[in-house]
């Protein structure tokens, strides 16, 4: 029977009640979803389109000033086309990141190699136990050996530790009901090893197999060798309270069962109160696929504890990308970790660690191209691109992972196509600009999304607790979405059916799904509001109220360009303050976003932080200078800093600093106190540099006719022996291949505002690509590889972080 919602009651959490709730039953109703203070950009509210699409434009988010004044417009298209916009990574060393090699890796040189042995004798890391004869691997003679019983007496129960001894000597399949669970287990005195092979996991909602990733009979779909059948059995523990034991126990469990079984904190609703301890379950894991616990490999050997790799992604967001990596290679999406996000839209190339556990270079990539060719056992580069749009090549080991922030900022080579300019004089003084004063370093169009709904109202309705409001923002139809989205929502909206809507909410629409999937557990009650959007990954809510924060400041620092232009600085503004300190550098001002304060972030249950634990400096606070008459000359334009609005931060002096009270205010934020109850939702201040200027850039001018004609190469089609672009002299429109390097947090998207001097939001890219004189010739020269999906021109998530 499908789970039906009920009626949206008040919230527990709710500081109003829900007759005072926004209703969003309009979401064409621009008055319902803007901040109150989109009022003080001196603009009307948007009106929705014939189509009744809601399409904002970048003044609704404060973006409204340029450098240059008195250069004509130069009209071009932004990402036309997939390979119009090449990303790639600048590491902490200054090195720029490309994908290299997409063979099979070879074993580190230096390092033992051992011929392959059986599974069941490969132990997951050389443990000291072992090696001095305290211990001993399973045997087929001795499967459970009486060590097992010794080590585990220290946290299981005597009946929990026969239960834990059943399960593991059925091995990793589930007994099959219909003949008693017999047929398959296997025979006495067997290994587990020696069973049925492991199936890949049953799946349900968003990770079932397939395509469509809805239950198709594709890959890791029905019809496999388990036939479907979901792994329930499992093994309690007793609650313990001290988190030591249960680390020691999450140890244990790994040591003596060799990533077999794994462990992990009790998290259901059958879970004891906190107070009473935590509950560790022990079950199969899902790390192996069925060939590879049906076959042989070799043992894990002295490795650092991580593995990174290069990534290239086509069209997928990096949160999207990560997950995906996350179900080939059967680990949690949290062992991944990124030095940046990168742009949806293009064709991107980032450095990716991956905790490894008991895997190694060669598993990660067996794994990672047993979809790409069905080639994972051939030695040989493999000769076709990566599986929906990701590649992964050249792995290392590392003592360490990557965190946020660990880069020096992004190359990319942009083509704009259809171009039409006045003069090449014209082009030429417009890139001058940007060369020489660089651009304002506004937050582009894609950190307030592409839908009808922007991030930014999101982000205001959780800093005032609206919790309500929010769910009904994010849930709320959006014109133009991809039909399966659409009719999720239908399901959700108008027939309120969870189950339904679940079933067909992809897994890409996350927010949506950890929202639906909320209330499908609370039995279709809708009052706990406030949970349902903690369920919600942790970074993508803290996007939202990012970008309220990037609102504010965009609106700000068009006001003090517009009133004081952009040529040096003024008294009131403000700066980092280098006076020398012993022991105290103060961050570069091109170095994106600086906290006013650390960040703490959220741990697990177990207190492991996503700061590698590892010794570090403490963090300084950056020092602020509000300069005054006798400053000016010691600094200039590119050393003014602004503040995102939040805690520890200090505001320009004078009309700018009461500005920024202003829009807190007609928000309904207090500008003096930004401490919430939930402290994830605790705004912190950040500064930001109010110009960039690009560390490289150089142009060229190409001639084209086929829009379909690639005019640059990714990384990945060059490794394949893909030809590279021919470009044609005699070609009947004009491209601008612009060669750029930014600092970290810089959009790409607003450089090209400056030049172009045109609008970057994607609908308005989407009209000039349908009015296009070159659109007419599609097809007519295209040959050889081209981009798999479709080609419109909507800009992507986020370009650079």
């Amino acid at each position: 029977m499908p789970t039906v919602f009920r009626e949206r009651d008040q919230d527990d959490q709710e500081p109003e009640p829900a007759s005072k709730r926004a209703k969003l039953d309009d979401p064409a109703n621009a008055e319902h979803i803007l901040p109150p203070s989109h009022s003080l950009l001196g603009l009307p509210l948007p009106v929705a389109s014939a189509n009744g699409a809601l399409n904002f434009v970048e003044a609704d988010v404060g973006i409204s000033e340029y450098m240059g004044h008195g250069i004509s417009k130069i009209q071009g298209i932004i990402k036309q086309r997939f390979t119009d916009f090449l990303v790639y990574e600048i590491d902490q060393d200054s090195n720029v990141v490309h994908l290299k090699s997409v063979e099979k890796p070879e074993p580190p040189k230096g390092e033992a190699t051992s011929a392959p042995v059986p599974a069941e004798e490969a132990s997951e890391e050389p443990d000291k136990t072992v090696e001095k004869g305290k211990s001993k691997a399973p045997t087929a003679d001795e499967p459970w050996p009486e060590h097992f019983n010794t080590r585990l007496t220290e946290f299981l129960s005597e009946d929990a530790i026969l239960k834990l001894k059943e399960m593991y000597l059925e091995g990793p399949e589930p007994p099959r009901v219909s003949d008693s669970g017999w047929a398959s287990r296997p025979a006495a005195g067997s290994t587990p090893s020696e069973a049925p092979a492991e199936p890949e996991p049953a799946k349900r909602g968003r990770d079932r197999g397939g395509r469509g990733g809805r239950g198709g009979r594709g890959r890791g779909g029905r019809g496999g060798r388990a036939g479907g059948r979901e792994d329930h059995r499992k093994v309690l523990s007793n609650p313990i309270q001290s988190k030591e034991t249960r680390t020691a126990l999450h140890v244990a469990v790994r040591e003596l069962f060799g990533g077999k079984l794994e462990s992990e904190a009790d998290s259901t609703h059958t879970a004891p109160a906190p107070e009473e301890g935590t509950r560790i379950v022990i079950k199969w894991g899902s790390s192996k696929g069925p060939r590879e616990s049906r076959g042989t490999r070799t043992p894990r050997g002295n490795y650092p504890p991580y593995i990174h790799f290069t990534l290239q992604k086509t069209n997928r967001d990096t949160q999207d990308a990560l997950s995906h990596l996350s179900r080939i290679l059967h680990v949690s999406v949290k062992d991944l970790s990124v030095a940046g996000t990168k742009d949806k839209r293009g064709i991107t190339v980032q450095r990716v660690s991956l905790k490894r556990n008991n895997k190694t270079i060669e598993d990660v990539w067996r794994l990672a191209n047993a979809q790409v060719g069905r080639q994972s056992h051939n030695n040989s580069s493999v000769n076709q691109r990566g599986d929906r749009g990701v590649r992964i090549g050249d792995f290392n080991y590392r003592k360490a992972s990557l965190e946020l922030g660990m880069l020096k900022g992004n190359a990319f080579i942009i083509t704009l196509r259809s171009v039409q300019v006045d003069s090449m004089e014209t082009l030429n003084k417009a890139l001058e600009v940007i060369k020489y004063k660089g651009f304002i370093n506004y937050y582009g169009m894609q950190r307030f999304g592409t839908a009808s709904v922007p991030t930014h109202a999101i982000g205001l309705a959780l800093l005032k607790s609206e919790w309500q409001k929010a769910i009904s923002m994010i849930m709320s139809k959006r014109h133009g979405e991809h039909p399966e989205v659409e009719a999720a929502r239908d399901a959700w909206l108008v027939e309120g059916d969870i189950d339904k809507a679940l079933e067909l909410m992809p897994r890409r629409v996350v927010a949506e799904r950890c929202i639906l999937e909320s209330f499908q557990k609370q039995k279709g009650d809708t009052r706990n509001a406030m949970g349902a959007l903690s369920t919600i990954p942790r970074n993508l809510r803290l996007m939202y109220v990012h970008a309220y924060q990037s609102y504010v400041w965009n609106a700000i620092v068009s006001e003090r360009i517009r009133t004081w232009g952009s040529d040096k600085p003024i008294a009131g503004d403000l700066v980092f303050d280098k006076s020398p300190i012993e022991d105290v550098s103060m961050p570069d001002v091109q170095d994106g976003d600086v906290p006013a304060a650390e960040d703490e972030k959220a741990e697990d249950e177990e207190g492991d932080s996503r700061r590698q634990k590892r010794s570090r400096k403490p963090y300084v606070a950056p020092r602020i200078k509000t300069l005054t008459e006798e400053d000016l000359d010691k600094y200039t334009i590119f050393d003014v800093i602004m503040p995102l609005p939040g805690a520890d931060v200090a505001y320009p002096g004078g009309n700018l600093g009461e500005k920024y009270r202003e829009y807190l205010r007609m928000d309904g934020l207090d500008p003096d106190n930004f401490v919430r109850k939930q402290k994830e939702y605790t705004l912190n201040g950040s500064y930001r540099a109010m110009l960039h200027l690009p560390k490289e850039l150089s142009w060229s001018v190409l001639r084209y006719t086929d829009p379909d004609v690639g005019l640059a190469q990714a990384d990945e089609d060059k490794l394949l022996g893909f030809d590279p672009p021919v470009i044609s002299e005699e070609g009947k429109f004009m491209a601008l291949q612009i060669h750029l390097s930014l600092g970290t947090a810089a959009y790409a998207t607003m450089a090209l505002r400056e030049i172009t001097k045109t609008e970057t939001s994607s609908h308005f890219q989407t009209s000039l690509t349908n009015a296009a004189e070159d659109q007419k010739f599609r097809g007519t020269e295209a040959s050889g590889p081209v981009d798999e999906m479709e080609d419109t021109a909507v800009l992507g998530e986020e370009e650079a972080v």
